[in-house]
């Protein structure tokens, strides 16, 4: 599970099997997880994560969203 950045305590991975399937991060922090779709973005599941921390998340994505991008982008195409 490639970590992407860390910022405020999260954690922005995701999984090489996930690759198949549209572009989106897994988010940690403690005991909290959660998964979001970023284009566009918007809550998948989530367990464990408050109203304003998903808010957060949310905010933290759209500012990283290239990077996110370019990064999910190069790990398919290490797969291929």
């Amino acid at each position: 599970m490639p970590v992407i950045f860390r910022e405020k305590g999260y954690e922005f991975s995701f999984y090489m099997f996930d690759l198949n399937e549209p572009i989106h991060v897994h988010v940690r922090k403690g005991r909290s997880q959660a998964k979001f779709w970023v284009s566009p973005i918007a809550v998948a599941w989530t367990r464990g994560y408050r109203a304003h921390e998903l808010t957060e998340i949310e905010r933290i994505i759209r500012e990283n969203e290239e990077t996110i991008h370019d990064i999910w982008r190069r790990e398919n195409d290490k797969r291929q």
